[in-house]
């Protein structure tokens, strides 16, 4: 059981070091790509958050908001996706994606989602890729491509 519990924190802990290095991280207010006010590792400022608008925060402090970030995106992805039992991968592209445009805007991402369940990885990404969020993000889009594929290309070897 130990060895189980060890398993998936150092998998979760991976996918965490990976979206802070794609998010990068400021430690007071400045807009993202798309001109929307962010901080820490890519926290949304929302309209009752004001005070992140004026100081700058301890890293102790963007960790809690990051963590509270994480953890939506980790109960999003289980509210609409948990009982299609993806592979590893997909569920850690689909936590990403969550974490980074919010499950609202992942969910419009159709055509990606429906080649995913009948398998079609290779399709899924094409869609990843002709999309403006790749217009927007390349670098991180190319990476999650990438992630979900990975187990489709060592599945064939």
């Amino acid at each position: 059981m130990a060895a189980c519990c060890y398993l998936i924190l150092k998998t979760i802990n991976k996918l965490k070091k990976r979206i802070k290095e794609n998010e990068g991280y400021k430690n007071f207010a400045y807009k993202d790509c798309l001109g929307f006010l962010t901080i820490g590792y890519g926290h949304l400022i929302k309209k009752n958050e004001k005070r992140f608008l004026y100081n700058s925060f301890s890293k102790k402090a963007l960790l809690k908001v990051f963590e509270s970030d994480f953890q939506t995106a980790i109960k999003d992805y289980q509210k609409n996706y948990k009982k299609d039992n993806f592979q590893q991968n997909t569920k850690e592209v689909f936590i990403e994606m969550i974490f980074q445009l919010g499950i609202k805007k992942q969910k419009r991402f159709k055509k990606m989602i429906k080649h995913i369940k009948k398998r079609r990885f290779f399709m899924a990404a094409l869609e990843m890729k002709d999309s403006r969020w790749n217009r927007q993000t390349p670098k991180r889009v190319e990476i999650l491509t990438k992630i979900l594929l990975k187990k489709e290309y060592e599945r064939k070897r």
